[in-house]
């Protein structure tokens, strides 16, 4: 209670003090705090409800980032998860990859844009197979990690008991691997939001925070674009404490099981 007593504290003194420095500065391209939440208020949440308390407007660009969320980052996920156990169970197949995934992951996501958007063309389909790209080589990296740390003695335990592959992958392996395959979904969970703004940031996009960044730029409107960099500070507060709430219960599952 008292460490969220004293974030709390901190947060409230660090607002105070932009509000006071902004209003002394008065200096156009950065409006206080105060300013920010009231053109927020206007554009998500003043006006007759479109649906949960939201305006037509925060539902047309909010929804739809949120949406390119899940699905990149449960699709990037698994794949993730999958490629990284097949890659971390066979040290032959490490050995010859390593390098190249390496390689891969050492690329910024922005570099390869260009590829995307020959291949899929502009809209939503560059914009998911882009963040899912982005998103897989923490999750593959990390869980190709977990999955070679596994003792050998418990495989050879579950080879004595004649466990099948399936039951060797979920009773063994998969709890095994289970810390370092959270940690990298915990790097994927704010790189998902950050790729995410990225993509809807280039042509083609109609909707979204990023969309809406970008119409906020283009008119002028700074209070609605600092909006914009809040809303995306919150959102990823909240979502990575989700996963954090998330990550220590299946933890503490995991300890309680073995």
């Amino acid at each position: 209670m008292r460490a969220a007593a004293f974030r709390t504290l901190v947060l409230v003194v660090l607002v105070l003090a932009w509000e006071a420095a902004a209003r002394a500065a008065g200096n156009t391209f950065f409006p206080p705090p105060s300013t920010i939440v009231v053109r927020m208020h206007a554009m998500w949440f003043s006006g007759p409800p479109s649906t949960l308390f939201l305006t037509e407007d925060a539902i047309a660009n909010i929804l739809p980032s949120l949406g390119r969320m899940a699905v990149s980052f449960a699709g990037g996920a698994f794949a993730g998860v999958v490629l990284g156990l097949a890659v971390g169970l066979s040290a032959r197949v490490y050995d010859y990859l390593d390098g190249v995934l390496q390689f891969l992951r050492a690329i910024p996501p922005p570099a390869l844009v260009t590829v995307f958007l020959v291949v899929f063309g502009f809209g939503l389909r560059m914009q998911l197979a882009f963040i899912m790209f982005s998103i897989l080589w923490p999750v593959l990296l990390n869980t190709a990690d977990g999955a070679r740390s596994i003792e050998p003695l418990h495989l050879q335990t579950s080879q004595v008991f004649r466990l099948s592959r399936t039951e060797r992958l979920l009773r063994v392996i998969v709890p095994s691997a289970l810390p370092k395959m959270c940690a990298g979904l915990r790097l994927a969970v704010p790189l998902t939001l950050i790729v995410m703004v990225f993509s809807e940031l280039l042509p083609g996009t109609v909707n979204g925070i990023g969309f809406q960044l970008t119409v906020a730029y283009q008119s002028f409107d700074l209070p609605a674009m600092w909006g914009g960099i809040v809303l995306l500070g919150v959102l990823g507060y909240v979502l990575n404490e989700l996963y954090l709430i998330a990550e220590r219960r299946l933890l503490a599952w995991h300890q309680a099981a073995h």
